[in-house]
């Protein structure tokens, strides 16, 4: 047996290989696992993130309590206002503005701290619902990595005995030719040989004359586009 049948014998196998692979992936089992696995893999950075959202907002919120605080408490100097213009003499209208302009600023720092309370209860609202949507998807991590783990059990026998069919095939390949295809396979090329088609691979690229001449004697020969082995029936 040639080099060339030796690996389109082993590509044959190689293909139900393949088909019980990229049937596990593409499983429903799989996709539950992944969706919960990346989504928790996320979900210590998000919750970090929140964790410094809340003490930024706690920062603000005293903040702005202690202004209006102090503001209060500057306005209730002004309580006796006849009083400190009998005692301190002046215009009237002077104190007024003042004060007047002490309750402009609490008005301010109070509407800042509305706005701010609302933030608040927006955080509190979204982290709850994360927490909830963390505490569902662990659950469902656990639930479909047992699933995944049963249906990858219920194919490895199968898998195993292909896996011994494609060792004992590889024996009579070179080995660096058996290195590229499984180069290849990794980089999810298939098929990885495939025959010329007229004057083009199968890709659709054109195939040099040069090229072409070295197909000769069941040689193969790399397509310089899709890296596929090329050969001629």
């Amino acid at each position: 047996m040639s080099v060339l049948q030796q690996l389109l014998e082993y590509q044959k196998v190689d293909a139900e290989l393949r088909k019980i692979e990229q049937s596990v992936a593409g499983s429903d089992e799989r996709k539950k696992f992944m969706q919960a696995k990346k989504f928790m893999e996320s979900a210590r950075e998000k919750l970090e993130a929140q964790d410094k959202r809340a003490a930024e907002l706690k920062r603000l919120r005293d903040d702005l309590a202690a202004r209006a605080e102090e503001i209060g408490r500057q306005i209730a100097e002004y309580s006796d206002l006849d009083e400190m213009v009998d005692e301190e003499g002046g215009d009237i209208s002077f104190y007024k503005k003042n004060a007047q302009a002490l309750l402009d600023r609490l008005r301010a720092v109070k509407g800042e701290l509305n706005k701010l309370t609302a933030d608040v209860n927006a955080a509190v609202e979204e982290y709850d619902r994360f927490k909830k949507q963390t505490i569902a998807m662990q659950k469902q991590g656990e639930e479909y990595s047992k699933k995944f783990k049963e249906l990858k059990n219920a194919h490895a026998a199968e898998a195993d005995e292909i896996a011994k069919k494609l060792a004992a095939l590889s024996k009579d390949i070179p080995k660096d030719l058996m290195e590229r295809y499984q180069q290849k396979r990794k980089e999810k090329i298939f098929p990885i040989i495939a025959p010329l088609n007229g004057d083009r691979c199968i890709c659709g690229m054109d195939f040099p004359l040069a090229q072409q001449g070295k197909l000769a004697g069941g040689n193969v020969v790399e397509c310089e586009h899709c890296r596929r082995f090329v050969y001629k029936n």
